[in-house]
């Protein structure tokens, strides 16, 4: 239901079933998304839970995890009677944007990067980058894919890396408490 909801939303022609959409997207999954334009090939992981999506532009094969903020920036000057930084984020091709990450403004965010969860970001990052913390970023490993990609791991790999954790964590807790004991 999730995809065809936001198929409509994003890519109908009626203003009716737009609106329709976009108000079950709400409601159902915590989730507003209104681009100027958007491709039909960008992907919203976790059924875009709890994200604002507002953009001037989101390219080819971006992935959005949940959480994400995606918006203006925008102030009005009372000295001048103007408002400033005016317009929407534009998210180029393959860019992932992770979990609880916040780009906002007139900014483009260059093709082949990553905006790392819990991101801030409200400046241009380059093509190929990471970016980070509030407005830092770094050049990406092109040995490596982040958070996303087409080989990724099935949940029974994730489960048993997670069984192994539990079990390491359970023996450090055990020695821990045999040691306080003496």
């Amino acid at each position: 239901m999730f995809e065809k909801l936001v198929k409509i939303n994003c890519h109908s022609k009626s203003r009716i079933l737009k609106k329709a959409a976009g108000n079950l997207l709400e409601k159902f999954y915590c989730c507003e998304i209104n681009c100027t334009e958007i491709s039909k090939s960008v992907r919203l992981a976790h059924h875009a839970r709890g994200c604002t999506i507002i953009a001037a532009k989101i390219c080819e094969n971006v992935v959005i995890f949940q959480n994400v903020t995606i918006g203006s920036n925008m102030r009005y000057n009372k000295l001048t009677g103007d408002w400033e930084n005016i317009g929407n984020p534009i998210i180029c091709k393959n860019v992932v944007v992770a979990d609880g990450a916040k780009v906002f403004g007139p900014v483009i965010i260059g093709e082949n990067s990553i905006v790392a969860a819990g991101a801030i970001i409200t400046k241009d990052i380059p093509a190929n980058s990471i970016a980070y913390s509030v407005n830092k970023y770094r050049t990406k490993n092109a040995d490596y894919d982040f958070l996303f990609n087409s080989n990724s791991l099935h949940s029974e790999k994730i489960i048993a890396a997670n069984h192994k954790l539990i079990a390491k964590f359970n023996d450090h807790n055990a020695f821990k408490y045999q040691k306080d004991e003496f």
